[in-house]
């Protein structure tokens, strides 16, 4: 009899630290931070980098219907070692666009991670068309317009595709989790100087294929750029 009691005893015991094992594990809660650009701009195709537009409503991405100086491309930082604990480990990112320009069917546009720093200055254009290039702005060939060139025209970034998704209509699009989106934004968080954001390329293979994605200075709040993270601190 007193085995059995001990035995039970024993069972129950082992069923309250294994319950106990479960609830500590459940308490390490994963975080979810909503974090909008700290910089974005559209990177317009000219030979002598005259054109930005740093303050506009909207990033262009893709090929115009212009017979020269067509390509568009956007680029979007966010300050992550600003918002995210240090030491943090991120499990999840995603990307979040709203599509407010659309005349080239649907396509694909890709992130690829930037590989240098670039600015942004205070050209504005409300269209695609641009507007003179500002000090500090990034342009075709310049990271910062007047001092610093990209080491390629059009801007350094990773050949790899952090993330890709399918746009068509005007709406809302998210560039869902990837590992490399998870992988970037790690690097940025424990090595803020190396946080330069991400290219956005479209089809730049024909014209009329650009794509316009409401930015950071877009009037409507909502439409604005918004990056979700997900992160456990340790």
């Amino acid at each position: 009899m007193t085995r059995l009691i001990l035995k039970q005893v024993l069972l129950i015991a082992i069923a309250t630290l294994v319950s106990l094992t479960v609830i500590l594990k459940g308490s390490i809660a994963q975080e979810i931070q909503t974090i909008i650009p700290n910089q974005d701009n559209t990177i317009i195709e000219s030979a002598t980098g005259a054109l930005s537009n740093g303050q506009g409503p909207i990033l262009f991405v893709g090929r115009t219907n212009q017979p020269q100086d067509s390509i568009r491309r956007g680029v979007i930082s966010f300050d992550i070692a600003n918002e995210i604990p240090r030491d943090s480990k991120i499990t999840s990112v995603t990307l979040e666009l709203t599509l407010e320009k659309t005349p080239g069917g649907e396509q694909s546009i890709e992130l690829h991670r930037l590989l240098k720093n670039w600015g942004e200055g205070n050209s504005f254009h409300p269209g695609g068309r641009g507007d003179r290039s500002t000090e500090g702005d990034a342009t075709w060939i310049h990271s910062f317009y007047g001092t610093q060139f990209w080491s390629n025209p059009g801007g350094d970034f990773s050949e790899k595709v952090s993330a890709v998704t399918t746009v068509g209509d005007e709406g809302i699009y998210t560039w869902e989790s990837t590992s490399e989106m998870v992988a970037d934004l790690q690097e940025w968080l424990d090595n803020p100087d190396d946080n330069f954001g991400w290219l956005l390329l479209g089809n730049e293979t024909v014209s009329r294929t650009v794509k316009g994605f409401a930015s950071s200075e877009n009037p409507e709040l909502s439409a604005q750029p918004q990056l979700r993270v997900t992160y456990v601190e340790k």
